[in-house]
């Protein structure tokens, strides 16, 4: 029963009489769902927060909802989103594959399923539940037909067939980054009290965000408990299996959007009724914590097991429960690709006690104008403390270029700022998690190494995981080789990065110039004539990138003809929206003489976008370029 870790019983008792009419089955309903072999599936899911609820140790929190299934159901202590903000992140766990492989990791971005496939919620469909969804989708992939009974507002699993087992999903958003700088806001959680990760500066606004964040936790708990309360009420809670968890890290700078433990651990809790305890694993116990690890492209597999279905072999994560659960991972990882209107490629790895991070766009800072982020007073303060330089060296880093490698050991810096990767007494472990990691970018074919408009270009007339497993259209090995070269910063490889710019495949070419703008002046300036020759490239991606290069580091004559390129691929009105965007990015990048050029682009018409979940991007940068 789940009356008494939801809530006081006379609260509940309350519930009940006054849900009566609208949420109780009839007898015969009751008498078939308490019969089925299979069990009903309940998803509780907050938005924008981290493992931050009583249970998992955090004694700041107020989770009394949480706090009370985990005593009976089994609290995973070890679990990623794979992607640090929604759009991505609900895209892995909506198709059981890593968004990196299906080219969709980039935020509210639109591509096509791969062919052939199903999202989840089908396959449990065809095999007679009732799928609903209340209401948050924010996939990136177009769905391949119907994949739920309603997904709307309407959405619950009360509208189903007498005795049909359900697949019922509830998302609140009282959590979300949105809320945590919403004013006027009567405050619960005392500021005072709270605790100021490392990396954020100790100040009354950001005291106050962190305090409105848990008072948002507890708010998208309150929720959680009512839909409890409401399942108790109609007589399921011991034919359903209970998912609570949230959907990325917290909806602070340096949480969400960020590929670490900060932006990606959440919290997780599985509640099974008695009935169903034999789909527990054996490391899975009521009551108690389990660290094993598991990610969001594991749920899907994990659904589909629960229901008694076989996952189909091309889903990419593993069951961690029911008839066709699979042994434990070693490894969790994550990925961070454009996040709104700022690109940026990263990609991590946990073992569940270090975490390594691979930047491959060392030179783009972490802390990246992302308008929406900015709103936030925590970001607001965060920068102008930076640029008086008022912060500490830990705190500065989220203004500062990366180095290619980070390391952290979370078992002695929670915070992750310690960098062990240049440590030789840590070696054998950063080796150990970049072969990982490399592994993993191999098995699933990493899309992210190409430019966002070459994903869709390559992909034309099929699906760009269709395309990235054909090598003939996507050489992986050659373009992964060559993002490593270019973010290493070696200094010693700007001669073979120039002959990559003379590669037959345009993402080669593109990665080469990309590592001599990385190296600055001295690469830029020995291979001046190869980044000219780049200028008149086919591909737009190699133009704007050479185009930075020579404005940042080469003569005036250079600066004006990579202005002009990036005048020209900037005009929405004749470029498509991702050569916009990366132009506009790289003008930016190039501060005062970037600006220059801007007059010309905002009186321009808006150009095509092949979604209408593109439109918001450049008309934000335009509007921070003409600052």
């Amino acid at each position: 029963m789940l009356t008494s870790i939801v809530m006081p019983r006379a609260v509940w008792l309350l519930l009940c009489l006054s849900w009566a009419g609208a949420v109780l089955l009839d007898a015969n309903q009751r008498s078939m769902a308490a019969d089925s072999p299979r069990p009903n599936i309940l998803w509780l899911v907050n938005e924008d927060h981290g493992p931050h609820w009583g249970c998992y140790g955090d004694t700041y929190a107020t989770t009394p909802t949480a706090d009370r299934l985990a005593a009976q159901g089994v609290l995973y202590t070890r679990v990623w989103s794979c992607a640090p903000v929604c759009a991505p992140a609900r895209t892995t766990i909506i198709s059981g594959l890593y968004p990196p492989s299906t080219g969709s990791e980039h935020m509210r971005s639109m591509v096509a399923f791969p062919a052939d496939k199903q999202m989840f919620p089908q396959l449990l469909r065809a095999a007679g539940y009732y799928c609903t969804n209340n209401a948050k989708e924010d996939y990136n992939l177009t769905q391949p037909g119907q994949v739920w009974d309603v997904s709307s507002n309407q959405g619950h699993w009360k509208n189903r067939a007498a005795g049909q087992p359900f697949f019922a999903v509830f998302n609140s958003g009282k959590s979300h980054e949105g809320q945590v700088r919403k004013r006027p806001h009567q405050a619960i959680h005392d500021p005072a009290q709270v605790r100021i990760p490392a990396y954020h500066p100790d100040t009354p606004e950001v005291r106050r965000d962190w305090a409105q964040y848990y008072d948002c936790v507890s708010a998208a708990d309150a929720d959680a408990g009512l839909r409890l309360a409401e399942l108790e009420a109609a007589g399921l809670a011991d034919s359903t299996i209970v998912f609570y968890y949230a959907d990325h890290g917290a909806g602070l700078p340096r949480h969400k959007r960020s590929a670490c433990d900060s932006g990606l651990h959440v919290p997780l809790i599985v509640y099974v009724p008695e009935r169903f305890r034999h789909l527990l694993t054996d490391d899975a116990r009521p009551g108690q914590s389990c660290d094993r690890l598991v990610s969001f492209v594991d749920f899907a597999p994990t659904m589909l097991s629960l229901a008694g279905i076989e996952p189909p072999a091309w889903m990419q994560g593993r069951a961690f429960l029911g008839k066709h659960a699979s042994a434990p991972q070693e490894f969790l990882y994550g990925f961070r690709g454009r996040m709104d209107e700022r690109y940026d490629l990263v990609r991590s790895v946990t073992d569940g006690r270090y975490v390594y991070v691979r930047n491959y766009l060392p030179h783009k800072i972490p802390g990246q104008h992302v308008a929406y982020m900015f709103q936030t007073p925590t970001t607001q303060v965060w920068r102008r403390m930076y640029d008086a330089g008022e912060l500490t060296p830990a705190q500065e880093r989220f203004w500062q270029p990366r180095l290619p490698e980070e390391l952290y050991d979370l078992r002695s810096d929670r915070d992750e700022v310690h960098n062990l990767a240049g440590d030789p007494g840590q070696r054998a472990t950063l080796d150990r998690l970049r072969q990982a990691l490399r592994a993993w970018e191999r098995s699933i074919r990493d899309l992210g190494f190409l430019p966002e408009g070459e994903i869709h270009a390559r992909s034309a007339g099929s699906t760009p995981y269709d395309a990235g497993h054909d090598d003939a259209k996507y050489p992986f090995e050659r373009v992964r080789a060559a993002a490593e070269l270019a973010s290493s910063l070696d200094p010693e490889a700007a001669p073979e990065l120039a002959r990559a710019c003379a590669a037959d495949d345009s993402a080669v070419r593109y990665w080469g110039a990309l590592g001599l703008l990385m190296r600055g002046q001295p690469a830029v300036a020995a291979q001046g004539d190869v980044l000219r020759g780049a200028l008149r490239d086919s591909s737009p991606d190699v133009r704007i990138v050479a185009a930075e290069a020579l404005v940042r580091h080469g003569s005036a004559e250079d600066a004006a003809a990579g202005l002009q390129v990036l005048a020209e691929l900037g005009d929405w009105s004749h470029s498509n929206v991702f050569t916009t965007m990366a132009a506009l990015n790289a003008l930016e990048a190039l501060g005062e003489q970037g600006r220059t050029v801007v007059g010309d682009l905002l009186g321009q018409p808006k150009g095509a976008a092949p979604h209408a979940r593109y439109g918001e991007y450049v008309p934000r940068l335009l509007q921070q370029l003409s600052r």
